[in-house]
């Protein structure tokens, strides 16, 4: 049974989140008020991932995420988020965060959320030796999640195997990169309106669900290319749709912005990889990270 850590002053936001992770999705929910007690029960448990709230007494959110990336690289930090904390969340979002929740989307969002970081942060056993002399993978994929998964789960691998990048940097990237495919399969390939997220009556879902069985969308692929070019990995996602006017984008580091249901892809590939590029019929995106500093001792660390 995985074990969470739940941070948050407020007792009714703490049984919300917890009660959501461990009757729907069968976690062991451990509980602190601030981030204080947090870490005290992050000493003495070490849990798979935490989950913290921004606006806490003693020891805030911020605070928390840079005292955890120090204490364990590895362990992943989800945010919840809520409006008027957007400024906190993104610096905590670059200090180390994998993910955010709003609050207001918890009931909606929290449990694919979490469990898509957890599932990024899975050590797979491989070959290490014949992944490290690795230079390029590339994909033709149709449209399955399955898919997506498996190929984010292999990317972290490789990243780990070749100790291209330290734990919490593969993390993020291999979050970054998650975004990136599943914006060219639902908004790409499929031509799904992010703006339907903010509906409650799952139309996001269904639509795409239809999609993938009416032409012209069933045909469609998704091309993925991970190349290392020295310090360098670059990665390329491209789909077969009309693609979007790159210009139309608004800022995702926008306090405004932050919160939509919407865009959230945009803001955590910017903020998780070293450079993000779309090519001008905006079909096609490329994301550069470079090299993490002392990935070697990072990734050997005791515990991860």
């Amino acid at each position: 049974m995985t074990q969470i850590l739940v941070v948050d002053d407020v007792l009714t936001d703490r049984r919300l989140a917890g009660g959501l992770l461990s009757k729907h999705a069968g976690h062991e929910v451990l509980y602190a008020t601030n981030g204080v007690e947090a870490l005290e029960l992050f000493d003495l448990h070490h849990p798979a991932l935490v989950l913290t709230d921004l606006q806490m007494p003693d020891l805030d959110g911020l605070q928390l995420v840079t005292a955890l990336k120090k204490r364990s690289p590895a362990t992943p930090v989800v945010l919840m988020t809520a409006k008027g904390s957007e400024e906190i969340a993104i610096e905590a979002i670059a200090r180390g965060a994998a993910s955010y929740v709003p609050k207001r989307a918890l009931t909606r969002d929290l449990l694919e959320t979490v469990n898509r970081v957890l599932a990024e942060a899975d050590q797979a056993s491989g070959d290490r030796f014949l992944l490290n002399h690795l230079e390029e993978i590339s994909y033709h994929l149709e449209n399955d999640q399955r898919l997506i998964s498996a190929i984010v789960s292999q990317v972290r691998r490789v990243f780990h195997a070749r100790s291209f990048l330290n734990d919490s940097d593969s993390l993020r990237a291999s979050g970054a990169i998650d975004e990136a495919l599943q914006n060219a399969y639902y908004h790409g390939n499929l031509e799904v309106d992010s703006k339907l997220r903010e509906l409650s009556d799952n139309s996001f879902h269904r639509i795409a669900n239809e999609r993938r069985q009416q032409d012209p969308y069933q045909h469609r692929k998704i091309r993925f290319r991970l190349r290392f070019e020295g310090d360098v990995a670059r990665v390329t996602i491209a789909d077969e749709g009309p693609g979007f006017d790159v210009s139309s984008v608004p800022d995702p580091t926008d306090p405004e912005f932050f919160e939509r249901p919407h865009g959230r892809g945009v803001f955590l590939m910017r903020a998780f990889m070293d450079e993000v590029k779309f090519n001008e019929r905006g079909n096609e995106v490329t994301l550069l990270k470079r090299r993490s500093e002392a990935a070697d001792s990072a990734n050997s660390q005791p515990g991860n």
